[in-house]
């Protein structure tokens, strides 16, 4: 690139500092391909002096080699007792004994109040060290609290990821005055009314913290759009009005433009709003010891500002950290072009796959099982791919309930722990169980049989027999770094079913045993290493070697 092309970052710098010194312009979107060139090379410049990747595959290799498993320590309806970091803290070895690599904590930043899971944020610097909001505490506990799980869970050799919610901030401290237009929920590109004054909550100033660890206040400027007029009461979408306001362009085109989701919305393309949440991000990262973040609504962000934030935290801490987004759209396709888009830097949760799972668990045997991963992430693109059954906000009550029925959660389970690709992520309801209101009993004695094969059995080759609408199945032949390990695991969501698969001729004459106790008999495998491996109808048996 020629010389006065280059952006006046002060010659003779840093890496990092050169990035620094573009990243406005970056996700304004007005670098040159020869700019966006150059970015590229200096970040990877930077990466490689500090010896992490700025991609992001599945955690470490070696974690990955020994099939651990991640781990979503919360549900929707956990008591506001204050006690769950506690909790977390004294589950740690038990975590460790189930096969747990990483901990997805809660949201630990203060909130709109105690009974707030964590997605309505107040002050992302307040993880429940001051009196703010009603108390110091946050739902889960106090900073002190937070500190000792995290502890113990690195004691464990735990990786800890946080929930980051990035996207609206909520509970203000005071409501200001400025201009707006209402937009149409349903297209939000749509306009439907004349610009107007309204009174909306955007003032922080976080009076209980005084400044400690940021000074930054934030006002109207620093918002797209808020959803309530404090002058009338009334709810919408309003935007808001001013120079270089507006949403984003990169984001979800759900709706028209999906920047908007709740409360009042975080403005990437305003200056001062990124500089305090880069800075956010790599001091969160320090100040709790984190091993990475899993981002909150994601196809809501701008999806530049979400590649410069992760660039930044990880060169500015130096730690090679793991990112996976929470974008929640059933279409694999969606889901590969925010990959592409953020080239390789987080990985997503495989949506889709939790779509097919619930949806054959409505279904029964008129689900064909030998389509179970098309249109789905991890059909496709298993290096950046985190599966799951079900998530606190698919559970019963919650606004994107889509709750994968009881019978089906070990055949699920079985599907993402026992397969070669992809990083499971166990949800607490479901082994914990759920609370609030209509309780839902944990089946955490179902799943420890998966999650002990997965820790000991499946590895080696993988073979699939899926050749059968109701009864599907597939082997694992082991690895001699795991001895005794390899497994057939075979399901079907109608009649009993048997599956004729092999185990490789190591397994010539060789015993199995039903691992997870469904069935009681013996399987005998013949001089080839082949035997036939049988379920119960609308269940999984999961075959061992005795």
């Amino acid at each position: 690139m020629s010389e006065e092309n280059k952006p006046d970052a002060g010659g003779g710098q840093a890496p990092e500092q050169e990035i620094r010194a573009m990243v406005h312009q970056e996700i304004w979107q007005t670098l040159s391909p020869e700019q966006e060139g150059e970015l590229a090379e200096l970040a990877q410049e930077a990466a490689q002096e500090q010896g992490i990747s700025l991609q992001n595959p599945l955690p470490d290799p070696e974690e990955k080699h020994d099939n651990k498993v991640l781990f979503q320590f919360f549900e929707w309806f956990l008591p506001d007792d204050g006690q769950h970091w506690d909790r977390l803290r004294d589950a740690a070895p038990k975590l460790k004994e189930m096969g747990v690599g990483g901990v997805w904590l809660p949201p630990f930043c203060k909130a709109t109040g105690t009974n707030d899971t964590g997605y309505g944020i107040y002050d992302l610097y307040d993880l429940g060290e001051f009196d703010q909001r009603g108390s110091v505490r946050t739902k889960y506990g106090t900073k002190e609290q937070l500190k000792a799980a995290v502890e113990a869970l690195h004691g464990q050799g735990l990786q800890v990821y946080m929930d980051a919610v990035l996207n609206h901030k909520a509970g203000a401290d005071e409501a200001e005055t400025f201009k707006v237009v209402k937009v149409s929920p349903e297209n939000r590109e749509q306009t439907i009314s004349e610009p107007f004054d309204i009174q909306g909550w955007t003032r922080f100033t976080f009076p209980g913290r005084q400044g400690k660890y940021s000074k930054f206040q934030w006002n109207f400027q620093h918002f797209t759009a808020v959803n309530f007029d404090q002058n009338t009461g009334e709810m919408g979408i309003f935007r808001i009005l001013g120079d270089n306001k507006g949403f984003s362009d990169q984001v979800s085109d759900e709706h028209g433009n999906f920047d908007y989701l709740m409360f009042a919305d975080i403005d990437y393309r305003n200056a001062d709003v990124i500089d305090e949440t880069l800075r956010w991000g790599a001091w969160v990262v320090q100040e709790m010891n984190l091993d990475g973040m899993r981002m909150d609504a994601v196809k809501h962000i701008d999806h530049r500002f979400m590649e410069a934030f992760i660039r930044h935290v990880k060169l500015e801490t130096g730690r090679p950290l793991f990112f996976v987004g929470e974008y929640w759209m059933p279409l694999h396709g969606e889901l590969e072009n925010y990959l592409h888009e953020t080239e390789g830097m987080m990985a997503l949760f495989d949506v889709a796959l939790h779509y097919r799972f619930a949806q054959a668990s409505h279904l029964g045997r008129d689900f064909d099982l030998r389509t179970m991963f098309h249109d789905t992430l991890i059909g496709r693109n298993a290096l950046s791919c985190v599966t799951f059954v079900d998530n606190h906000d698919s559970q019963p009550g919650q606004a994107l309930e889509n709750w994968v029925q009881d019978w089906f959660k070990p055949l699920a389970y079985a599907l993402i722990l026992l397969r070669k690709d992809g990083y499971p992520c166990v949800f607490y309801g479901d082994y914990y169980g759920i609370s609030g209101g209509n309780p839902i009993p944990g089946k955490g004695g179902a799943l420890d049989p998966l999650l002990l094969a997965r820790a000991r059995y499946a590895y080696g080759e993988q073979h699939d027999y899926f050749d059968h609408a109701n009864t599907v199945g597939w082997t694992r032949l082991g690895d001699a770094e795991h001895p005794g390990s390899g497994l057939a695991c075979v399901l079907s969501n109608g009649e009993d079913g048997v599956k004729r698969m092999n185990m490789g001729g190591y397994a010539a004459h060789a015993r199995f045993r039903d691992l997870t106790g469904n069935l009681p008999d013996i399987v005998q495998a013949d001089g080839d290493g082949w035997a036939d491996f049988r379920c119960r109808g609308g269940s999984v048996s999961v075959w061992v070697r005795e």
